[in-house]
């Protein structure tokens, strides 16, 4: 979906393709034919973007087999598709039973990380529209914190140079312009925009900036006037911003809030749980830690890294943090000129909702995927970007 901003510049709005698990190319192409094309026909559009998600082994399928990628975005078009970001951050495995840390490897320390990267870059520069020069790519924001020395810290920092080199020569033989931004998360190295700052600022490449998850951001307890502004003063570019929730408890030290908390404990992902106290943030790595006993003090909101879909906040006593997302994507595009141009909505969590708010079929998740996007498009024509056909 596009739109045009108030500047004359066009702002893309996609949801992501990760929701739907898919390890091959064959996988691929037939989610473009079970849900991608369906989710466009609900909304009732003539061409939907797709912030799509390519696992190692279907990037390397395109990557190798020219035919191939011409063939995919053949389909892309035939359907009504278009592509001018993707999610780089899972490498593989992302639809396992048990994704949890594995989500996290290979890091930026790892060469395999760096020829993934590159080659998902080679792939987009193919995939965009013909009247589309700029792409994006979101990545893993260089590792989990654990194991991460200072050795492997220069290794990454390497890496991400040589994939601005490689960026640069990209642009060079196929007149498209790809950007790189790392997605901080709860728990990694980069965990909050803020420590996005010294890494990226210190590659100072304009390739290479930040994506900006609204979930993460409000799982950190981040407020977004004060990320952007910082982000904006050290001239890190926002490449692109994954519009999600987050899973909000009031009062987490009362018996319904922490009985209503468990229900989304779950084996699949991992759910970083933070809250704010006067000495900072006191953190899990998932949330069955936070609920289970002690591990955080419950005098305060807890959050979790949970997307939740944007349409349909949980019951009481839970709620989502939807009103982070809608100031952070007011700064975001409601200003003279848009801080990014690529919007992504990003909730992949619907199969690990607790069972009784899980879609029923492909109709059914085609069918909340498609509000979600409605409730982006209004928030964005709110702002008074209008949406073009």
């Amino acid at each position: 979906m596009r739109f045009r901003h108030p500047d004359g510049s066009t702002v893309h709005l996609a949801y992501c393709t990760n929701v739907h698990p898919a390890e091959t190319l064959d996988g691929v192409l037939a989610q473009l034919r079970d849900h991608c094309e369906p989710v466009r026909r609900r909304l009732g559009r003539d061409r939907l973007g797709i912030g799509l998600w390519l696992a190692r082994g279907a990037a390397h399928a395109l990557d190798t087999d020219p035919s191939a990628l011409r063939g995919l975005r053949t389909e892309l078009d035939r359907r009504g598709l278009e592509v001018v970001t993707l999610n780089g951050f899972p490498y593989e495995g992302f639809g396992a039973e048990e994704v949890k840390y594995r989500v996290y490897k290979p890091d930026w320390a790892d060469p395999e990380r760096l020829d993934h990267t590159t080659a998902l870059a080679r792939l987009l520069a193919g995939l965009l529209p013909d009247d589309v020069r700029d792409g994006t790519i979101s990545t893993l924001p260089l590792a989990w914190r654990t194991a991460y020395d200072d050795e492997r810290a220069k290794t990454a920092r390497g890496a991400l140079l040589t994939l601005a080199e490689r960026l640069d020569a990209i642009e060079e033989l196929t007149g498209r312009s790809i950007r790189v931004g790392l997605e901080p998360e709860p728990g990694c190295v980069v965990e909050t925009t803020h420590d996005a700052i010294a890494p990226l600022t210190a590659i100072a490449h304009d390739r290479i900036g930040i994506c900006v998850d609204t979930c993460h951001l409000a799982t950190s307890f981040e407020d977004p006037h004060t990320a952007l502004d910082a982000l904006t003063e050290a001239r890190v570019p926002v490449v692109k911003s994954q519009l999600s929730a987050a899973l909000h408890a009031e009062h987490p030290h009362l018996p319904e809030v922490r009985e209503a908390l468990a229900a989304f404990a779950e084996p699949r992902f991992l759910h970083q749980t933070r809250t704010a106290t006067a000495a900072g943030l006191r953190a899990t790595d998932d949330l069955d830690e936070a609920v289970a006993g002690h591990a955080l003090p419950d005098g305060a909101p807890w959050r979790s890294h949970f997307h939740v879909p944007l349409h349909a906040a949980p019951a009481a006593p839970l709620t989502s943090t939807l009103p982070v997302l809608k100031t952070a994507l007011t700064r975001l595009v409601g200003g003279p000129a848009p801080l990014t141009r690529h919007l992504e909505v990003e909730t992949y969590t619907w199969q690990a909702l607790p069972p009784e708010l899980r879609p029923r079929g492909r109709s059914q998740l085609a069918e909340g995927i498609a509000a979600e996007l409605a409730l982006a498009r209004d928030l964005l024509t709110d702002l008074g970007l209008k949406e073009l056909p």
